[in-house]
């Protein structure tokens, strides 16, 4: 089994976890409404904080920018639950997609409000959007080895 961050051998694919939201009393096409809804919640306030870019409000836009991501992370939780969001979350596969994705999340909102340097959050937005989608693609079958193969044959397209 491959370990790193490039890895996608390791097979975690979960189906959704029954146990984990029964204390909520959801059924399982309440929780597929809920990660819908969640989901759509993240991105429409992820999309929304670059209102604040026209108003140079770097540190709002970034702290939108965030806990939007923060959110559309969560709605997978309404699916395969908290327990194993996190265990598959740090799965061998993903570990240094996870790690990085949250050092660039906490490293935006801390240089974001603290520097108020647009160029600097913008930069950061895209690393911790490009670290985001390796993320997501560990959990699509082959989605990083498509992500590879669109990427490589750009690159010496070029």
């Amino acid at each position: 089994m491959a370990f790193g961050f490039f890895s996608s051998t390791y097979s975690d694919q979960g189906t959704m976890d029954d146990g984990t939201w029964k204390f909520c009393g959801l059924d399982r096409m309440q929780r597929l409404y809920a990660f819908g809804a969640c989901f759509v919640v993240g991105m429409i306030i992820s999309i929304l904080s670059t209102l604040f870019l026209l108003t140079a409000n770097v540190p709002g836009f970034a702290i939108l920018y965030s806990i939007g991501n923060v959110i559309s992370l969560f709605s997978l939780t309404f699916i395969i639950g908290i327990p194993k969001q996190i265990k598959t979350m740090f799965a061998p596969v993903r570990f240094w997609a996870t790690t990085i994705y949250l050092a660039l999340l906490a490293l935006t909102l801390a240089l974001s409000i603290w520097l108020k340097q647009m160029f600097i959050s913008i930069i950061l937005v895209i690393v911790q959007f490009c670290a985001l989608v390796w993320y997501a693609a560990s959990y699509i079958p082959y989605g990083r080895e498509l992500i590879r193969r669109v990427f490589g044959s750009c690159v010496t397209s070029i």
